[in-house]
């Protein structure tokens, strides 16, 4: 992420500076504007391969550091330079996180049932001028699912095509119903007739063609 041989700029006279370097670089130079380099699913990677030299300046942002493949060249981290990583709690990974890198980071966890989350889909759909159909199906699901670390996020349905019947039918279908029907393995959950949509819309009250 910082320097290496596996950057995609990498050329035979040398290992190219990676997003991490370039994006300090950039923010060294224009301390009064702040930068933000996101990792998503952090918790999927080799965290010490990912950082090396960066877990120290993560802590230690006035110090420089020399990398292996840049002796010569001490470098550091801006404070203007923001590093955000995103976790997804249901991932059984997120358990490998070391207390080295929890130590680093500022925790916020982002729930469908609390702000700023929670009334996003409904917030999305509206300022399109598209049915809250989909946001009323969420959060019957999440309420039925009754687990934060389960809850379904508005993603899957922050799309047009969700808005219609049809493209409801084939995200829950495809998406929504394997990923619950993984986290619920082994429970003796039928996933289809609890969370299915024919029983969701019945809850509320609503004809599949109304969604």
């Amino acid at each position: 992420m910082y320097e290496g041989w596996n950057c995609t700029s990498s050329t035979r006279s040398g290992p190219a500076r990676c997003r991490a370097r370039l994006l300090a670089e950039r923010a060294a130079k224009d301390p009064s504007n702040p930068y933000v380099l996101i990792v998503d699913e952090i918790n999927r990677a080799n965290l010490a391969k990912v950082f090396g030299e960066l877990y120290f300046l993560l802590e230690y942002r006035e110090e420089p550091v020399t990398t292996q493949y840049s002796p010569h060249a001490p470098f550091t981290l801006p404070r203007n330079l923001f590093l955000v990583g995103t976790m997804n709690t249901a991932d059984r990974s997120i358990a490998l996180v070391d207390a080295a890198m929890r130590r680093r980071f500022a925790f916020r966890r982002l729930s469908p049932e609390k702000p700023p989350v929670h009334g996003l889909l409904d917030r999305w759909l509206r300022e399109r001028g598209l049915p809250d159909t989909a946001a009323r199906l969420l959060d019957e699901l999440n309420t039925r699912l009754g687990d934060a670390d389960r809850a379904i996020g508005p993603s899957y349905l922050m799309k047009p095509a969700a808005a219609r019947p049809e493209g409801l039918d084939l995200v829950w279908r495809t998406q929504i119903l394997p990923l619950l029907e993984d986290q619920l393995y082994g429970t003796g959950i039928d996933v289809e007739e609890e969370y299915g949509l024919p029983v969701l819309r019945a809850a509320l009250g609503r004809a599949p063609e109304e969604a």
